[in-house]
């Protein structure tokens, strides 16, 4: 046993750097669902910037240092609160912000978010069904990013009037009509934050036969 810890000494230290530096520096995502559709596909692999909010000790949820504050409209990775797995989704309101949402529309603050009609596509649900959908600019105040509503569904199509408690955050998935977020699993602690994502490194199309997107690559998410 040592001969060999000596002979691959060096493969382990690159081993344990390397797990060093993801859980504490920087990581990748793979996105496994449609919930931040149209923003993010089946098949993307993102980058997350560990060190956008808090310096933590590796391995573990320990904060040691307070480097930022999560944004509106920043994608962060995260462990869901209900049953700790990880997640994707965006940011929708801060502590503090008072938040509601009514037929699918939100209000921040007693300020409704504006919404522009882009374009009408179809979203597969399921191997079984397709669904139309439309997909909007949702903004306020100089944020602005994309969101798809599918037809006929009215799951969750209201919440709150809510205001988020310190140290917490509404999380939404993009696609809203087909996204298990804030409105099932509860508002998110800060000490659940993993990351932001902050641009698409590679992507291939998962039903199909993995073919490989190049357009995608190195996609900037803002």
């Amino acid at each position: 046993m040592q001969n060999w810890l000596r002979t691959n000494r060096g493969f382990i230290v690159f081993l344990l750097l390397f797990g060093l530096f993801r859980t504490a520096i920087a990581d990748w995502n793979p996105i496994p669902s449609g919930s931040m559709h149209p923003n993010l596909l089946e098949g993307d692999v993102v980058f997350v910037n560990r060190l956008a909010y808090d310096l933590k000790l590796p391995l573990t949820n320990i904060s040691v240092a307070h480097l930022g504050d999560p944004r509106r409209g920043d994608i962060v990775t995260f462990f869901s609160p209900k049953d700790g797995m990880r997640l994707i989704k965006r940011v929708i309101a801060l502590p503090g912000d008072r938040v509601e949402m009514r037929a699918k529309r939100l209000t921040i603050n007693g300020q409704p978010l504006h919404y522009k009609e882009q374009s009408a596509t179809l979203e597969a649900v399921n191997d079984s069904m397709i669904l139309p959908a439309i997909r909007l600019e949702e903004s306020q105040r100089g944020e602005h990013h994309v969101v798809q509503w599918l037809d006929g569904v009215h799951q969750a199509d209201d919440y709150g009037p809510l205001t988020v408690p310190p140290g917490q955050y509404l999380m939404l998935g993009d696609n809203r009509d087909n996204s298990a977020d804030s409105r099932y699993i509860g508002l998110v602690p800060r000490n659940l934050l993993i990351g932001r994502a902050e641009r698409i490194l590679v992507s291939a199309a998962i039903t199909d036969n993995w073919t490989p997107r190049p357009e995608r690559f190195g996609k900037s998410l803002y």
